[in-house]
């Protein structure tokens, strides 16, 4: 296994090849033409560009934020049933915006709160503000005005909100371009019932606090991918969102549920991705982060997944990791029915601050799986647990070298542990965001 210092100089090596030969069927392109050939290569060296050579930096960064926005608090102090009090904001994203009683005068700011690997992700800030007044969806090649996806297709930043509670169901995978933000606060927005979203060959992406659930494959066709081209696709899959050969991307505040593939899929050299205080519930292929074995470009993934609630009726994959680098902190695992937290292909995981709540099964209770892993190979592979809480029988086996030892010896600061867990997702997935008033 390589070390993560040499990532950055290795993978440019060989691995395009090896990215480009699996890419075109897995990203729905009915055809092969220069065009795609342009954005592969183009999205490969944004990806490069925003992988950053000391993961440790970012850990440590988003867990001194964690410690700093609870400082002075009780962390041990139960909260049960609904809360119906002042805005209380617990975790630092949330901290930086939500008790503002104006926050909808510089939907903005929003830009500075996200923390981890997508920190920074600045989606439609630099562009002019676009309503959604139209939850039609009709026409692929020409998209009507005023409809969510004539907005995501425009050229240059642009940030999205919805004038007003609105059900979208799509009829073909939504395309996300670069440097778009999709923000549903101040209306309670669904993506439901058709198809889902995708992020492919983009980077500077904001999805935030809508709901996306019952989603179903979509047939192909002729589509527009981006503002000045078209293009035959594929039928998608049936995710929710499908974050496809992009950088700087940020999902916060969602909530998801019963989709026909995967909730959230990161894959194909996918980095600087953070995944925030979303709800997840009622579903089997929860989270992937790396679509194949055979796919080392993956090499450059990095992801952080923090303050979300896994909650009711999940099965496995929360996450399910190949090759990359991934930050698990400050999670509320409250249901599972196989495992939380899987991986093949030596991914480095790091597991800090996660409650861990096993399920009646006795043959459920360990939190990881290797997936069928054959040999000692995986005993190598880093994947750590520090300050975690395991109720009802739960554990967490652990492989490669502890985290007090080289390369992160007196590099890595410790996470909140779980028991305040309860306290920094308490309000994980979409918010009744009200116009003049804190969220």
């Amino acid at each position: 296994m390589m070390t993560l210092r040499k990532v950055e100089m290795y993978i440019p090596i060989f691995i395009f090849a090896v990215l480009f030969s699996t890419l075109k069927v897995a990203a729905n392109i009915g055809e092969p033409s220069e065009w795609f050939e342009k954005k592969l290569a183009e999205a490969y060296n944004v990806s490069l560009q925003a992988y950053h050579p000391d993961p440790v930096q970012v850990v440590n960064h988003l867990n001194y934020h964690v410690h700093r926005a609870l400082e002075g608090t009780n962390g041990t102090r139960r909260m049960l049933g609904k809360y119906k009090g002042e805005c209380k904001a617990q975790n630092p994203i949330d901290r930086c915006w939500r008790c503002k009683d104006r926050w909808a005068d510089n939907r903005k700011r929003l830009v500075d709160c996200v923390k981890g690997f997508g920190r920074l992700t600045t989606g439609g800030k630099a562009g002019p503000y676009y309503v959604i007044t139209d939850n039609s969806d009709n026409d692929f090649v020409n998209p009507k005005p005023g409809t969510l996806r004539y907005a995501v297709l425009q050229p240059g930043p642009l940030w999205i909100t919805f004038a007003s509670d609105m059900k979208i169901k799509l009829n073909a995978e939504l395309l996300v371009t670069s440097d778009k933000t999709i923000d549903g606060r101040g209306a309670q927005v669904q993506i439901a019932d058709g198809a889902g979203i995708t992020i492919q060959f983009a980077k500077n992406v904001i999805i935030h606090n809508i709901k996306i659930h019952d989603i179903k494959p979509a047939g192909g066709g002729m589509m527009k991918d981006t503002f000045d081209h078209v293009g035959i696709r594929g039928a998608d899959d049936g995710d929710g969102i499908s974050v496809f050969a992009s950088s700087n991307i940020w999902l916060d505040h969602l909530s998801m549920w019963n989709c026909k593939d995967g909730l959230i899929d990161v894959v194909k050299a996918s980095t600087a991705v953070t995944i925030s205080n979303c709800h997840f519930t009622h579903h089997d292929h929860v989270l992937l982060f790396g679509a194949s074995d055979t796919d080392p470009a993956d090499e450059v993934m990095q992801v952080t997944l923090a303050f979300n609630h896994f909650g009711k009726g999940l099965v496995q994959r929360m996450p399910r990791c190949r090759y990359g680098f991934f930050h698990v902190v400050n999670n509320d695992y409250t249901h599972w029915l196989m495992y939380a937290i899987g991986g093949t292909s030596h991914p480095t995981i790091i597991s800090q601050g996660n409650r861990f709540i096993a399920p009646p099964d006795p043959k459920a209770k360990m939190v990881t799986n290797r997936n069928n892993v054959v040999g000692d190979d995986w005993k190598s592979w880093i994947w750590r647990s520090e300050n975690d809480v395991f109720l009802n029988g739960a554990y967490f086996v652990e492989s490669g070298h502890p985290l007090n030892k080289k390369p992160y010896k007196k590099d890595f600061i410790k996470a909140k542990p779980g028991s305040y867990v309860r306290r920094l997702t308490r309000f994980s997935g979409q918010l009744k965001c009200k116009l003049g008033k804190k969220c």
